[in-house]
């Protein structure tokens, strides 16, 4: 009996959520009809001598289709995604940025207009108009109502019929209301379910505007490689001005000194040598270190867990360093692959960028980092204690990471809410040598 109990009670809670979702899909996937319905109904009021009866309602119909299009779809896509975790990608073009030439007119990457507010309007109405997805997302408001639309409406339909034929007192009308409540709960749990296959088969991006998506991925990754290699090469150049170069002329001097204070002056000539050695350790030492911000050494003689363990070891936090089995056999073994140096490389600096942000912005006292490699790629996953709050904003580090790991096709996740604590995985598809 209780058995039983249990069963009903989770039917009855399928059916309730099933009955809630299929009514918000019948009303998103239903909208655009329903204008077009008003409108229809609006040119049969004035009736056929009117010469605006059926001018007007096309244009209400057409202009609602082109208003709702984009709002239907992004709601579908939410409630995909929300119910079954399916993320179907948009493809919307992005808009540039609107600037002010040295005349006073703005530029919207289309047109010169004479204010911002105008260059903005004309910018969003070219990329409506010119973007492809625009026709995608006509195609599927005239779609979706005629399949999962019609299936989603069966439950709130079979309800309605019910409510109204149970108050008659006729018999067949309660036995109409019956077998209207029965199609209702009956059909509740399976009848949004459509909505997903519909949505991934006509939402996706076509080929050709993933290809221009990926076209602008790259040219922009190939823009931050650029911006990043440049800012490197001033870094390495100032340190060695300003450090290693420094102490390298000193030493000269001190040499030069000493020699020629060698015969006159041996205890000022040795003091001068003693002087020349530090010197020489010194800039020794900042070489090493310039050379380990580059490519530690670690990492190229040991592998990227060796040199994430030294990198725990540096950092000003309780860092656990956690390998899975798989990783573990195949770091223990003398012959065992790596993966490629430039994807090693990404990823530890992406380590590091990760535990320094920890210490710096998070406030953390604990960072435990994951490393985990199978046959699709690598994954890394750091979590700390901190306080939080971390996301992904326009130019910010993080932002950044996500770009240099999107040029080997890698992904950044983030979880981190207000109070902590902060997750953060990185994967990276690579090939072993």
């Amino acid at each position: 009996m209780g058995e039983f109990t249990g069963r009903l009670g989770g039917w009855a809670v399928r059916a309730a959520t099933g009955f809630v979702r299929a009514t918000a899909v019948a009303v998103v996937t239903l909208l655009v009809p329903a204008v077009w319905a008003a409108a229809v109904a609006l040119g049969l009021h004035w009736g056929a001598a009117n010469p605006w009866s059926w001018l007007l309602p096309l244009l209400l119909g057409c202009g609602g289709s082109f208003a709702l299009s984009r709002p239907v779809c992004r709601a579908v896509r939410f409630l995909v995604a929300r119910w079954t975790g399916t993320v179907v990608p948009a493809g919307y073009r992005t808009a540039g940025p609107v600037t002010r030439l040295s005349t006073g007119y703005w530029w919207n990457g289309f047109s010169y207009e004479r204010t911002r507010r105008d260059a903005l309007m004309d910018q969003r109405l070219r990329l409506r108009l010119g973007d492809p997805a625009l026709w995608r997302d006509l195609r599927f408001t005239a779609v979706a109502p005629l399949t999962a639309g019609l299936a989603a409406a069966l439950p709130p339909a079979g309800l309605a019929a019910a409510a109204l034929a149970l108050t008659r007192p006729e018999p067949a009308a309660r036995l109409a209301g019956a077998l209207g409540l029965l199609l209702a709960v009956g059909s509740a749990p399976y009848a949004w379910r459509p909505v997903r296959p519909v949505a991934v088969r006509f939402l996706r991006p076509s080929r050709a505007m993933a290809l221009a998506d990926r076209v602008d991925e790259l040219t922009a990754q190939r823009a931050d490689v650029t911006v990043a290699q440049a800012a490197e090469l001033r870094r390495i150049e100032r340190d060695l001005h300003d450090g290693a170069q420094a102490r390298l002329v000193a030493l000269g001097l001190f040499l030069a000194t000493a020699e020629k204070l060698m015969e006159t002056r041996p205890e000022q000539a040795r003091a001068l040598l003693k002087d020349a050695r530090a010197g020489a350790a010194a800039s020794l030492a900042e070489l090493r270190e310039l050379v380990r911000g580059i490519s530690p050494p670690v990492l190229s003689e040991r592998g990227l867990v060796d040199a994430v363990r030294a990198l725990a070891l540096d950092v000003p936090l309780d860092v656990t360093v956690t390998v899975t089995a798989a990783q573990t056999a195949a770091v223990d073994a003398e012959s065992a692959p790596r993966p490629e140096p430039p994807i090693e490389s990404a990823v530890y600096f992406g380590v590091a960028e990760l535990l320094t942000n920890a210490v710096k912005h998070g406030r953390a006292t604990r960072a435990r980092v994951t490393l985990t490699r199978d046959d699709q790629g690598i994954v890394a996953e750091i979590e700390d204690d901190g306080r939080g709050g971390a996301g992904l904003r326009p130019g910010g580090g993080l932002d950044g990471l996500r770009r240099r790991l999107a040029v080997f096709d890698g992904t950044l996740e983030i979880t981190s809410p207000t109070g902590g604590p902060t997750r953060v995985r990185m994967a990276v598809p690579c090939a072993y040598s």
